[in-house]
Order: structure tokens, then C-alpha cells, then sequence
């Protein structure tokens, strides 16, 4: 790779593909290796610096994750954050301690400003922090860089060895100027040229993809969607001729969503091929109630409705699909805790007849996908679509799923983003919940009992974090009246403002 390198090494925090993703965003290029890389490895990459990411643990646990101190006599730049601070001070032999007061959350800080991480930048800053553990005694040589309420060492600095550490979370959006604390590290520090750009993932995605390949055909998993359709049209400008695109409707799309897919895909120069399977798939889920089984279900069947039509075009032995990043780390990939599994992650059974499983998209953002289908010339209408998950209306029908319930959630979400177009109001996701809860209701001068859809609209751009959106109180009465009044079933409508974090951005 001739790209100038910065190595992220993985300790298991949830947000390290999303570091490594800030860290493209800036113009330089970045690969995710394990935290216990051998030295060895690390020095042959020749990274122009090395960030240290998050995790679980207490760093003076026995058994923590740990790297190769003499990491720290390389000579190369390091950053570490959160846990890669604690590590770092922990191996340079200072102390990290319990937090008397731990810290959740956009915290008040105070930083240096003659520190390289925050040149250029206000006295008083913003850091999502997330800590039971602190810094309280500096390594030799170390300075505070930074401080809060609670934590005197919200970041350390010893710049002579190009050493830094930070508590919070600069990769976050909830970090406000997160971003050029890291560009400062990434231009400031180690020096980067800048050389990382789109145009290079793109072709470095094309070479892999004939690579692994070859001369066979690939079946795709196509849903309409964002990821999907971008993977479609760089696996068609990658091996054009021998993709061919499967649509399973598996009668969990929203209102009309089928149709639209079909007659979007129909006439491109891909072998479209659409299979109803409604029936077969409600069969699978009658009875489930827990979330997870709901998605290993619906993986599974996913994947031997593509088996069925492989066989029956000649025995593919590729699959493709247009999995990205928090598909990957939300299912507990590398060290992470696991939050749910998606269905074509966790949800893929280990006895499935594709001998590969081709995912160009895998270590990109939603916002980074968007950049690339723009790229390769596909329509706002395809890069700018809503997110919309695999399972589908499934993990957005709390509880059982039945075809009753999918068609009063098909209903109120149609209604809901209908509001939603027609207002000045804004969010990058929007759809409504069809909860497992029934409520008391009065319809004239009658006694209703029906259930509560819960309508949810959120703000993001990488979809690892949200804040819910500030909806205008006249759209959300609106918005419910007709709900109420239009859909047999629904007495109440509520609206959720939980952000990611706590919450997740679907209810399933």
C-alpha cells in the first residue's frame, strides 16, 4: 500500500472502526490491527503514528489487554483514548485508579492550548466521556493537557516523545471538535501528507474484488437500500456481467417498498431477480418474541432463499452483501461486547453452501457509503435513501410478528414519513415502532383497546451515535391525530428522545 499509514490498535472499544474512519476523513489512510500486535509487525507496516482505542476492562486488572511496551520507544507518535490512555500511563508507570465520580456522557473541559491536540482551539472545550477508571498519578515526563470538573487528567501530553492520551472520545459527533483534535495529532504530530482519499478505496476495493473472485459469477443480496445498491453498482463496474441481484421480499418491507425496489432495479444492467416469500418467512417467525432469535431466523432464511436461487442459476459460489461497519461491530466483531446481531452478520448460519462471502463495504460508514455510491454516479434518490435494516419491519414489531401487525406498522410509518416530507423538519432516520403495549383509548363514546406506535427521528451521520431530532410539537399532533384517526388498531402514539448512547437507534 503506498498510502502513508496510521495503525489503530484494537483494545475492544465499540467505537474503533469509527476512529479509523476519522482518521480517513482527514485525508490519511488507517488499518485496525489487534492491540497485542508483535512489534515486530507493527514497525514493518512503517505507520506514520499509532492510536490506542477504548475497551471494557481496568487496565490494572489481571489479564487486561495489553501491548508490547517498547511500542513506546519506537520513536513513532501515539495517541491513546480512553482505555489507550489508561494503558499508556499504566506502562509508563504511572497510576490509573477508580473514579471517585465516574463521567457519562458531553462533559465541560478545560485544555491546554499550547498542547499540538488542541492548537487552534478554545480554552474551554466539550468530550463525551465514558469512565469508571482515571488517571491519578502522571507518568514522568507527562503534563495534563486537560481537565474537568471531575477528572484532572482529562488528557497528557509528553511532547517531546509525541505521546498523548485523551479520556473522552474525540471520534464521536458528540465530541464537537473532536475531529481536529485528531487532525492536529494526524498533521501536527506525525506529520501526514494527506494522501488517503475515496478514489483510492474504491479501486483498492475493485483489485480485491476480481482477486477473490475471479472468474466466477456472485449473487447478491439486494435489499434497495443505501449499502446494497452502492455494493451493486461496485461489484457491476467490478465484474460486469456476472452479478446477479437477488430481491427476496420477504413481506416485511414498508408500505408499496417492494414495487419500488422492483421497478428501480428492473431496467439497470444487472440480472434482477425478485422472490416472494412472504409466507415462508412469517412461518419462521410465528411464535418469536426475543429480539436476537428474530434476526438469526431472518439471516438464516435470507440465506437459503439464496442458496435455492443459486442452484437454480448453476451453483454460485459467491455471496454478496452490502454489510458496513456498525452492522459489523454492533454484532461483537474483533473484541467488542456485542449489542445485537444484524442478519447478515451474526444472523449467517455456519453450514451455508457459499463457499465466500464478498462485503466491499465492510469497513465503511453510512456517510462514507453515500460518498462512494456519489462516486461511482448512482442517483440521490439511491445514496440519500433512508437507512432501512435487513430483518426489516420485524425488529420494529416489538414482540410476535403477523401479518396484522405489519399491516398497522406499514400503515403509521407510511403516514409518519409522509408528515415528515411534507414539514421543515430534519433527520437522517425516521420510522415508526409498533410496540408490544395496548392501552386504554376512547374513540366517540366508546372504550377503545388498541395499541401504541412509537415514532422515532434521529440525527447523525455515522449512525454509531444520534441525538433525537427536535421535532416541531405542531408535526408530532399532527402526525398522531392522523395515526389515531387512519389506522385501525392504534390508540396512542408517542414519541421516543432517547440518543445512542443508551439507546440504539431501532428498538430491536
Amino acid at each position: 500500500m503506498s498510502n502513508q499509514i496510521v495503525v489503530v490498535l484494537d483494545f475492544g472499544g465499540q467505537y474503533k472502526e469509527l476512529i479509523a474512519r476519522r482518521v480517513r476523513e482527514c485525508g490519511v489512510c488507517s488499518v485496525i490491527l489487534p492491540g497485542n500486535l508483535p512489534l515486530e509487525e507493527l514497525r514493518a507496516r512503517s505507520p506514520i503514528g499509532v492510536i490506542l482505542t477504548g475497551g471494557p476492562d481496568s487496565v490494572y486488572r489481571d489479564g487486561a489487554p495489553r501491548c508490547d511496551p517498547a511500542l513506546f520507544e519506537l520513536g513513532v507518535p501515539v495517541l491513546g483514548i480512553c482505555y489507550g490512555l489508561q494503558l499508556m500511563t499504566y506502562t509508563l508507570g504511572g497510576e490509573v485508579t477508580p473514579c471517585a465520580v465516574s463521567e457519562y456522557g458531553r462533559t465541560e473541559m478545560t485544555v491546554k492550548k499550547s498542547c499540538a491536540l488542541f492548537r487552534g482551539l478554545a480554552e474551554q472545550q466539550i468530550g463525551l466521556m465514558s469512565h469508571t477508571d482515571q488517571v491519578s498519578r502522571l507518568p514522568e515526563g507527562f503534563i495534563s493537557a486537560a481537565s474537568t470538573k471531575n477528572c484532572p487528567n482529562a488528557a497528557i501530553a509528553c511532547q517531546e516523545r509525541k505521546l498523548y492520551g485523551v479520556q473522552f472520545h474525540p471520534e464521536v459527533e458528540n465530541t464537537p471538535n473532536g475531529t481536529e483534535m485528531i487532525r492536529n495529532f494526524l498533521y501536527r504530530v506525525c506529520g501526514a501528507a494527506g494522501d488517503y482519499s475515496m478514489e483510492d478505496y474504491e479501486q483498492r476495493m475493485i483489485a480485491q474484488i476480481r482477486e477473490q473472485v475471479g472468474e466466477e459469477h456472485v449473487l447478491l443480496g439486494l435489499s434497495g437500500g443505501v449499502d446494497s445498491s452502492v455494493c451493486a453498482a461496485l461489484l457491476a463496474k467490478a465484474l460486469p456481467g456476472r452479478v446477479h441481484a437477488i430481491f427476496v421480499d420477504h413481506g416485511l418491507m414498508r408500505k408499496n417498498e417492494g414495487d419500488e425496489v422492483e421497478a428501480a432495479f428492473s431496467g439497470r444492467e444487472l440480472d434482477f431477480i425478485r422472490v416472494n416469500a412472504e409466507e415462508r418467512f412469517l412461518n419462521k417467525l410465528r411464535g418469536v418474541t426475543e429480539p436476537e432469535r428474530k434476526r438469526k431466523l431472518i439471516g438464516e432464511e435470507f440465506v437459503r432463499v439464496f442458496e435455492e436461487e443459486s442452484r437454480r442459476l448453476g451453483t454460485i459460489r459467491f455471496l454478496a452483501q452490502g454489510t458496513i461497519y456498525p452492522d459489523v461491530i454492533e454484532s461483537g466483531a474483533w473484541n467488542s461486547a456485542a449489542i445485537k446481531s444484524h442478519h447478515n452478520v451474526g444472523g449467517l448460519p455456519k453450514d451455508m453452501s457459499f463457499t465466500g462471502l464478498v462485503e466491499p463495504l465492510r469497513d465503511l460508514f453510512k456517510d462514507e457509503v453515500r460518498a462512494l455510491g456519489r462516486q461511482l454516479g448512482l442517483s440521490r434518490r439511491f445514496v440519500d435513501r433512508q437507512p432501512f435494516p435487513g430483518p426489516g419491519l420485524a425488529v420494529r414489531v416489538i414482540g410476535e410478528v403477523t401479518k396484522e401487525k405489519l399491516d398497522i406498522l406499514r400503515e403509521a410509518d407510511a403516514i409518519f414519513r409522509e408528515e415528515m416530507r411534507r414539514s421543515r423538519c430534519r433527520a437522517d432516520q425516521y420510522f415508526a415502532v409498533l410496540t408490544d403495549t395496548r392501552s386504554v383509548g376512547v374513540m366517540g363514546d366508546f372504550r377503545t383497546y388498541g395499541w401504541t406506535v412509537a415514532l422515532r427521528a434521529v440525527k447523525t451521520t455515522d449512525f454509531m451515535t444520534c441525538e433525537y431530532a427536535r421535532l416541531s410539537h405542531s408535526l408530532l399532533g399532527r402526525t398522531a391525530s392522523r395515526i389515531v384517526n387512519e389506522v385501525r388498531g392504534v390508540s396512542r402514539v408517542v414519541y421516543d428522545v432517547t440518543g445512542k448512547p443508551p439507546a440504539t437507534i431501532e428498538w430491536e
